[in-house]
């Protein structure tokens, strides 16, 4: 199971991991294949004829390679370890086929720039959750579901299979986008309930749990931030007009003498002042109390405008005598 605190690939390697131990029928495996040599496998010329290069820094990807060839194929095949010159831990494993690389080639449609998902492996459901498996696995990346944001993608060098990609990816429904970068192309999907359906069509059950949990539980915890920060801000509201009440009636208070307002406008003030930080809502529910009469919110409110345009005004007067003056 994933935990929060290992490093943010970690997710995504156990993802990898799980999809490495799914069993597949023949006509799966074919399809996974088709898509690992398509992203990561290279068509060279030797002196004894066409090959396939398949590199990646992922040994146990290196190993279905092999396998997947030696189970369909019945040939042996070679592999070669080099060290990374980059700022690397990891090694790169070069896996090399020779015997029956035409037919391999031919089969999987790898040299096909017209369609670059052969059609046989579009054909049917199976076959294609298998290839979107197979290039998750050979250049795929999920952040982990604890962290910020959402992101799921597979990178390509060929603009026509990160399109074939989208294409392929949309027809679950998974509102895949591509985008080129300066290096190839990227296929991402970025919603987090279309990044998991993706883990779901590519077998990775116990990924997709993991996932599922923690996503739920950040969209709780989001949840809970919203309304708190909502409370907040109502309250600052509140207090912000409370405020601006009380100095509204200061200033009615200092200018005129108060039995000559209106009832109405007195028990507003009164209630007011009784309760210096209370909402509306809340003077309106403790009206019976401090008045002996119940008024209601939309009342309240309209006693409180009335005092404001008092307030103004009479501060206006103050600046006309102060300008005569």
């Amino acid at each position: 199971m994933y935990q929060i605190g290992r490093d943010k690939m970690s997710f995504a390697s156990d993802t990898k991991s799980e999809l490495l131990n799914i069993k597949s029928d023949k006509c799966c495996l074919l399809a996974e294949l088709a898509a690992l040599l398509a992203i990561h496998g290279h068509v060279a010329i030797s002196n004894e004829g066409l090959k396939i290069e398949f590199s990646t820094t992922n040994l146990k990807i290196a190993r279905r390679v092999i396998s997947s060839i030696k189970t369909l194929y019945h040939v042996d095949v070679d592999i070669v370890s080099k060290k990374q010159m980059k700022l690397t831990k990891h090694d790169q494993y070069i896996v090399i086929i020779k015997h029956k690389a035409n037919t391999i080639i031919n089969e999987l449609g790898l040299l096909n720039q017209d369609e670059p998902i052969e059609p046989n492996f579009l054909m049917k459901e199976c076959d294609q959750k298998a290839y979107l498996r197979g290039a998750f696995l050979a250049s795929g990346s999920i952040n982990s579901p604890a962290s910020s944001s959402y992101h799921l993608e597979i990178f390509t060098h060929q603009e026509g299979l990160a399109l074939a990609l989208k294409d392929l990816m949309n027809t679950f429904h998974l509102n895949a986008k591509m985008v080129a970068r300066r290096t190839g192309y990227i296929t991402y999907i970025k919603e987090s309930e279309k990044i998991s359906d993706f883990i779901r069509v590519v077998g990775a059950n116990n990924a997709l749990f993991t996932y599922e949990d923690e996503r739920i539980k950040r969209d709780f915890v989001n949840s809970i931030t919203r309304v708190m920060n909502m409370d907040i801000a109502n309250q600052n509201k509140t207090l912000e007009a409370a405020d601006k009440q009380l100095r509204n009636i200061s200033i009615i208070e200092n200018m005129i003498d108060l039995e000559r307002l209106p009832r109405s406008v007195t028990e507003a003030i009164t209630l007011r002042k009784e309760l210096p930080e209370a909402s509306l809502k809340e003077l309106s529910q403790a009206s019976l109390d401090v008045l002996g009469k119940s008024v209601s919110k939309s009342a309240l409110n309209h006693r409180y405008r009335n005092i404001q345009e008092l307030a103004d005004d009479l501060m206006e007067s103050v600046k006309d005598d102060e300008y005569r003056n």
